[in-house]
């Protein structure tokens, strides 16, 4: 694939005379510092030398990207035009809902200083900065954005880093003073970052409780960066342009916690919002949550929650049991459906869709999947952690006559801590700032032979051997991030009432990063429509429930499904067109997936409801793709030949692109090197409706 969604342009960010010193001041420093334990010693020098390395430029490093000349984005002047007529049938809007900015506590101590305003020109087009000081930039604008800094001490971790506000005075903020003044990415700038959030939380925490801080100087602090937070989107919203929603993240298990608890709240609108933002600090009860939206909506205020990671919860996001382990009964059920209609599938740290220990029959259930719990070196709980799981056992809730808290939609995002998401394989800059922000530091590209050699002399462990090179061991987790992903709606017209009706009703799809239009329909005598007609879409509307409705189940009668996926022009062609379904048989869940519409012409076996294959591939050598292969567009009428009127079920559509090549794969073969035999070489990109539930 020769197109890119962004342009990336490194410079150098140290020298080498700079890194050598700091690298035998901070040996010395710890062989003369006897109380330092082992293990601390280990990690940091294991960081010393592997950020000497990522910060340093040898011969064959890929620690840069070749020059490259792009097309300059479309950045629209919204002076010139008039507001677009609204579109009775619905318009694709793709947008990201999860973005991070140097007013969350840990993006900030990733080196970021984009604050919201230079995320939402992000979002327009305009190029802002990377942490480790290169450019990031779409080529096509984004038509919605959310700024979701994480409520917990919003903005203050950056206003103890300026030496001049009445908060840096306190003594516990003396580590963040002047932090991100100089971003270099050298090995003292990055040491100085390790471990710093952690204890000024608990100085924090314990020093209210104490009365020690003055709560009124924190309360202001995020006072005024939530206010900022909310201009930066009005500032930057143009009706039937461009979409602005003001947001927060808030987090029920971090830190320390093993599990990753996370929602995004999005508001519909900027009136009336409330003047400080609800954290776990208040409760970590994700239930209280809701009870303060609810609160909010009585007033006027109407907002939604995505939860999001749920992949790394550790089975606890999708269980049958309240925060308090207790069972649901129908108040906690009513109250998680109204304030979460949508959850969040893909992002940096993985896709949520479905695990192969779930979903044993599907060939595609391992995609993007993120191995490890937050943290942690082992596997995360399978079950409760995943979509898929999630509808099923929402239908044994429904069967027993209780409402089903699991009638969620679909959307991706990017959980971008840089002030914008790197969703394109081919042009990947992740996540963590300058701590993952090479391809060295990320795993993608082995480790310099002479800071390996160095590195092994004081342990084995920092550095893993794969297909005879050394790679960077210290954070397996990195390598399997996602270049994902972005939320898709179908809205009348791009505005905010418009957009977040739209996310309300669960007419949303989630792609891995392509802008793939996907369209999803169920009803009764579809199959009298003819699938030329120019009206198709509105007949659809009018006769039948598009994606995240429910149909009422009719005694002896067969629906029908309607699916239509559009490729991305800047993306790779389309390989086959599936609808997963769910259902209860017997009182036990069941799943199964269909390929429903196939490219070049070929045609589903009535047998294996399996595509043949197409014949794309990808090239190696230079991640060039298949021409002569997939299709633009594919859409087809569908009925279920298990199909059940007594069962209730749901129904969603997956659409798989042909392969490209995976972004560590792009990385090892800039630096000149072979790909990791341990990574898939290769992903096909996906995108996915929400259900239609059958009840």
């Amino acid at each position: 694939m020769n197109s890119l969604r962004q342009a990336v342009q490194l410079k150098e960010i140290a020298t080498k005379p700079k890194l050598f010193f700091s690298f035998f001041y901070v040996l010395l420093k710890l062989f003369y510092n006897t109380e330092v334990p082992i293990i601390k010693f280990r990690n940091l020098l294991f960081l010393t030398v592997s950020l000497l390395y990522s910060c340093s430029d040898p011969a064959g490093s890929s620690s840069s990207y070749p020059s490259r000349d792009l097309p300059a984005p479309e950045v629209i002047d919204s002076n010139s035009l008039d507001m677009p007529l609204p579109n009775p049938d619905r318009n694709a809007y793709f947008g990201d809902l999860h973005v991070h900015t140097e007013n969350s506590f840990d993006a900030y101590t990733f080196g970021t200083l984009s604050d919201p305003a230079a995320a939402y020109r992000y979002a327009r087009g305009h190029a802002i900065p990377h942490p480790t000081g290169y450019q990031i930039q779409l080529s096509r604008p984004l038509d919605f954005y959310a700024v979701t800094d994480h409520a917990l001490f919003l903005g203050l971790v950056r206003e103890a880093g300026n030496t001049s506000s009445a908060f840096a005075q306190y003594d516990l903020t003396k580590p963040l003073h002047n932090l991100n003044e100089s971003v270099d990415g050298g090995i003292l700038d990055i040491l100085d970052r390790q471990n710093l959030y952690r204890p000024f939380a608990r100085a924090i925490i314990e020093g209210l409780e104490d009365g020690v801080i003055d709560q009124s100087i924190v309360e202001e602090v995020e006072k005024t960066t939530w206010q900022k937070t909310i201009k930066a989107a009005d500032d930057a919203y143009i009706p039937g342009i461009f979409t602005t929603f003001a947001g927060f993240e808030y987090t029920s298990g971090s830190g320390e916690d093993v599990n990753s608890i996370h929602r995004n709240v999005i508001f519909r609108d900027t009136n009336n919002l409330p003047a400080f933002l609800f954290s776990r600090v208040d409760n970590r009860d994700p239930e209280r949550l809701w009870d303060w939206m609810n609160n909010l909506r009585s007033e006027g205020v109407e907002s939604l929650a995505i939860p999001h990671n749920s992949n790394l919860s550790g089975g606890l996001m999708f269980k049958l049991t309240d925060f308090n382990d207790v069972p649901f009964d129908d108040d906690y059920s009513n109250k998680r459906y109204l304030n979460e209609p949508l959850v969040e599938i893909t992002q940096t740290k993985g896709t949520s869709e479905t695990h192969p220990l779930l979903s044993t029959n599907d060939e595609w259930a391992n995609f993007e999947v993120e191995p490890w719990k937050k943290g942690d070196k082992y596997y995360s709980q399978p079950s409760g952690s995943y979509v898929r799981d999630a509808y099923l056992k929402g239908l044994t809730l429904s069967e027993k006559g209780q409402t089903n808290p699991y009638k969620f939609g679909l959307i991706g995002s990017s959980d971008a801590h840089v002030g914008g998401g790197s969703e394109n394989e081919e042009v990947y800059f992740s996540k963590v700032g300058i701590l993952d922000g090479t391809p060295e530091l990320r795993g993608s590209v082995p480790f310099n032979w002479f800071y390996g050699v160095v590195a092994k002399v004081f342990s084995d462990s920092i550095l893993a051997e794969i297909d005879g090179k050394d790679y960077i061991a210290g954070s397996p987790r990195i390598v399997h991030w996602s270049a994902s992903g972005l939320a898709g709606v179908w809205a009348e017209e791009n505005t905010r009432e418009s957009i977040y009706d739209a996310l309300r009703r669960r007419e949303t799809f989630a792609t891995s990063g392509p802008r793939i239009k996907l369209r999803f329909f169920a009803g009764y005598d579809l199959d009298t429509l003819d699938i030329k007609n120019s009206e198709l879409i509105k007949n659809l509307y009018s006769r039948g429930t598009s994606m995240g409705g429910t149909v009422k189940l009719q005694a002896q009668e067969e629906p029908t499904f309607f699916v239509w996926a559009v490729a991305d022009a800047l993306g790779a062609p389309l390989q086959r067109v599936q609808i997963i379904k769910g259902w209860l048989e017997n009182g036990e869940t069941k799943e199964k997936v269909y390929d429903v519409a196939c490219s070049d012409g070929l045609s589903v076996n009535s047998d294996t409801h399996r595509c043949p294959d197409n014949g794309a591939k990808v090239s190696l050598n230079d991640c060039s793709i298949s021409g002569d292969s997939g299709a633009m567009e594919l859409k087809t009428f569908w009925q279920d030949p298990e199909f059940s009127p007594d069962q209730e079920a749901f129904y969603y559509s997956r659409v798989i692109e042909n392969p490209i090549c995976r972004w560590s794969t792009w990385d090892a073969i800039r630096a000149g090197v072979e790909p990791r035999s341990d990574l898939s070489t290769f992903i096909q990109e996906r995108a996915w409706s929400s259900p239609i539930w059958f009840e």
